[in-house]
């Protein structure tokens, strides 16, 4: 009950904070800081007011999780920034998450999932996305060019593949540029005739319309990174510059297209962007991770990994680990364990993580994940002489609304790494 009216009283007062901040009905990047001023945890919203206000209502644990309630009471203080669109806020929230690396901006998601937005290196550029596990591989083999291309700018990764997409459709409706299939003719000629494609590079090379044409394509390749940079007030500070430009040498055709795209960038419609933020927030799961270690006098060690989502055990999820060495030594197993777990960048990050034991397993969980900067809630389940769940240590919040996922998912650790154990030592 105490830590429940810590809690309160910290949210009354830092709701008070926030309402002096009078933040805008406008969509913009936040940043919670920590009392060093340092970012602990970066978001983008719709409405700045809106979003920023929901830290700080009384179901904060069910709507966003126990990190973020954790993430609320250790803040100090609180920036923000509008934007002129959803789509700008999309970007600079990248922008800022990759500059930072705030502790609290942990993924929920399927870390498969995550895009690169990459420009080659080619005479006339082409803007498409690019799988981040597919080209990190092809990096740290030390081939990037075994992905086909060349790249010259990379931007990301973008964990929402969905909204990175739609974000590419409405920039390309801004700014025309090639994609990946662009060299496939009958591919190019569609994207043309729609103008999301430039003109000009099926042009005579040398001409003086095919060097203007690229002349200005590598223009748009400019505002693009720019765009992807988060500096997007600089693009439209090109744009009415080359305006007034334009209209002083009397070249009013391109002044007046000039126009245009300064007010389609003022004007964005991101409609699609705000329904699918919706959609993920209203998608969201609860997942939560157990961990135990089983062997007999510090013989054929293994542990386990169980996975509960919303409740249902999802065995296809399991993961059995066989431990590097022989040694009676449950607090080294369970430290291998979780690294090798967190090693794996393409499994999802769960909500919660479940260890077997008591405050020893609690504080060498939680040693891993800070030297990994990740920040997940712990719990630790004592038991009994009968292998009863006897206490939870952790989060008095957390532990009261899930005590029975917590329970389940630890009993299925245990048996699962027995299982393995019992099979390791009949194969021996």
């Amino acid at each position: 009950m105490r830590s429940t009216c810590k809690y309160n009283t910290i949210q009354i007062v830092k709701y008070q904070y926030i309402q002096k901040l009078k933040l805008p009905d406008a969509p913009g990047i936040y940043i919670f800081r920590d009392r060093r001023r340092r970012p602990i945890y970066i978001g983008r919203a719709t409405s700045l007011k809106d979003r920023v206000r929901s830290y700080f209502s009384n179901d904060l644990i069910d709507a966003r999780g126990p990190r973020l309630v954790d993430m609320v009471t250790k803040a100090s203080s609180l920036s923000s920034q509008a934007t002129a669109s959803v789509l700008e806020a999309i970007l600079l929230e990248s922008v800022l998450i990759k500059r930072y690396q705030p502790f609290y901006n942990v993924e929920e998601r399927d870390d498969k999932s995550n895009q690169y937005v990459v420009i080659t290196d080619e005479p006339w550029p082409r803007v498409f996305l690019v799988r981040a596990r597919d080209y990190d591989q092809a990096e740290s083999n030390g081939v990037p060019g075994s992905l086909g291309f060349k790249v010259r700018r990379r931007f990301g990764p973008f964990v929402e593949s969905g909204t990175i997409k739609e974000a590419l459709k409405i920039l390309r409706k801004l700014f025309p540029f090639r994609d990946r299939k662009a060299n496939d003719s009958r591919h190019e000629a569609f994207y043309r005739a729609i103008n999301q494609s430039p003109r000009g590079n099926e042009l005579p090379a040398g001409a003086p319309e095919y060097i203007e044409a690229r002349r200005q394509y590598q223009r748009t390749i400019r505002y693009i990174s720019l765009f992807f940079e988060g500096r997007s007030q600089r693009v439209r500070e090109m744009i009415e510059r080359d305006m007034r430009r334009q209209a002083r040498n009397l070249e009013f055709e391109q002044a007046a297209r000039s126009r245009k795209l300064l007010y389609a960038l003022n004007h964005i419609n991101d409609i699609s962007l705000i329904k699918r933020g919706g959609r993920q927030a209203e998608d969201s799961r609860w997942r939560i991770e157990a961990y135990d270690v089983a062997h007999l006098a510090g013989t054929h060690v293994v542990g386990s990994m169980t996975v509960s989502t919303n409740g249902e055990a999802v065995p296809a999820e399991y993961r059995k680990f066989k431990l590097s060495r022989d040694a009676n030594d449950d607090l080294a197993a369970l430290a291998e364990i979780l690294s090798r777990r967190l090693n794996h960048s393409e499994w999802q990050y769960p909500d919660l993580i479940v260890v077997d034991g008591n405050h020893n397993q609690l504080r060498t969980a939680e040693a891993v994940l800070k030297s990994r900067r990740i920040s997940i809630p712990i719990v630790a389940v004592t038991k009994d002489e009968r292998h009863r769940a006897a206490r939870l240590i952790g989060s008095a919040a957390i532990v009261e609304k899930y005590r029975d996922e917590i329970i389940a998912v630890n009993a299925e650790a245990h048996r699962f790494a027995v299982a393995y154990h019992r099979q390791r030592r009949s194969m021996r």
